[in-house]
């Protein structure tokens, strides 16, 4: 941990995705390797390219009263029961309104009301839309509505970073508390994107996996036969907590240390991977966190599951950790969540370091040789691992690199 910072604790978590409704669930859906993948059996996906999606294990708004939940988008629903769960799980810290911040990114925020909310007004007329609509589809409506409900006057903010979205959010939480702007922030990131003009749009740029002879089979990072990433939709909150202000709690707990994290652009093409953008946010965290790149027991791979993509980020893992790390790759299992994979990598990181192992990359059957790391395939690797990396990286050459240690 770098002396010249004060240290930013992780004190709770939740999650909702394709494994799990809550964290609990996704870790053990992820350490028992299963896939949170399904065929599409609507109507409406029978003419669609892409006949697969990684959705919810169940819906966000039965878990919400119904006035509270048609105000929302289901980002919006995700972002607020993950923030209620990690708030719980951190002990609802005492803290001052102004002194507690909220970060949610999203990657296309409320998509799924712009879309629904336009065919009405095609179908039925202007005065037929709904008059939640704008809060609806506003990208910083998660974050607005977690400040609200957690009372935080301390900021609500939303990093729109494509699929690093959750990744920068936590680092923005990183920096809100380093700089003494609050004690907590609660980040993370959401998505809820799966529809049949999304899913069309991503197919059409050849980012998607066609394939859906054996749908929980499609995702595989990695593998020679991948052939493109699975949509998934979910949501990945933590609660960050400057260090002494969380020991001055009664019996706090943590998860461990949001130890450092870099933030880089590739400025090159707006869609693909450069590893040497990669290869300065890896850096550049592990200066933060003041670690070396032998400290890094295990590494997190944002890893999608597209040829171009695999390949960039395993020559930047290789060049700026080396090849003794251990590398997962969750989204195997959770498919690509988007805006909310980073958040929810960023946790996996953390659990695997707090319980010493390591998820095996589901659907890895042949390595591919120009992937030069020691990828977790099979049987989950156990270790103790002092710091662990977390890769999250978006289309727009966003880069973002997330240290984490005991």
């Amino acid at each position: 941990m770098n002396s010249q910072v004060c240290q930013v604790w992780v004190t709770g978590i939740g999650a909702l995705t394709p494994l799990g409704a809550d964290a609990a669930s996704t870790w053990a859906g992820m350490l028992a390797g299963r896939s949170g993948v399904r065929a599409l059996e609507e109507e409406w996906a029978a003419d669609l390219p892409v006949r697969t999606a990684a959705r919810l294990t169940e819906d966000p708004a039965a878990r919400l009263p119904r006035p509270q939940a048609r105000k929302l988008d289901r980002g919006e629903q995700l972002a607020l029961l993950g923030a209620r769960e990690a708030w719980q799980d951190a002990g609802a810290p005492e803290v001052e309104p102004e002194r507690l911040a909220v970060v949610i990114g999203t990657g296309t925020g409320g998509v799924l009301t712009t879309l629904g909310q336009d065919d009405v007004f095609e179908e039925s007329g202007a005065r037929r839309l709904s008059p939640f609509t704008v809060p609806m589809l506003m990208p910083n409506g998660p974050a607005a509505w977690v400040s609200m409900d957690l009372g935080a006057k301390g900021g609500a903010r939303t990093p729109v970073s494509a699929c690093a979205s959750g990744a920068e959010a936590l680092a923005m939480g990183l920096d809100l508390i380093r700089a003494g702007r609050a004690d907590v922030v609660v980040a993370g990131g959401t998505e809820a994107c799966v529809h049949p003009f999304t899913l069309a749009a991503f197919a059409q740029m050849k980012a998607l996996s066609t394939r859906s002879d054996d749908p929980e089979s499609v995702s595989r990072p990695f593998d020679v036969d991948r052939s493109g990433f699975v949509m998934g939709e979910g949501a990945g909150l933590v609660v960050l907590e400057r260090a002494d202000f969380a020991r001055a709690r009664r019996n706090p707990r943590t998860y461990g240390t949001l130890a450092g994290g870099a933030v880089t652009s590739s400025a090159g093409h707006i869609t693909a991977s450069d590893a040497e953008g990669q290869v300065q946010a890896i850096e550049g965290a592990l200066r933060d966190a003041g670690v070396t790149a032998r400290d890094i027991g295990h590494v997190h791979a944002h890893a999608t599951s597209t040829e171009s993509g695999d390949l960039a980020e395993a020559e930047a893992i290789r060049r700026a950790v080396g090849t003794h790390a251990s590398v997962t790759a969750t989204k195997s299992m959770t498919g690509h969540m988007l805006g909310a994979s980073g958040a929810v990598g960023a946790m996996a990181a953390l659990l695997a370091l707090r319980d010493g192992v390591a998820p095996a990359v589901r659907n890895l059957e042949r390595l591919d040789p120009r992937v030069e790391l020691d990828v977790v395939q099979g049987d989950n690797r156990k270790g103790r691992w002092d710091a662990v990396l977390a890769n999250s990286f978006g289309f727009g050459g966003h880069n973002v690199s997330l240290v984490l240690t005991r």
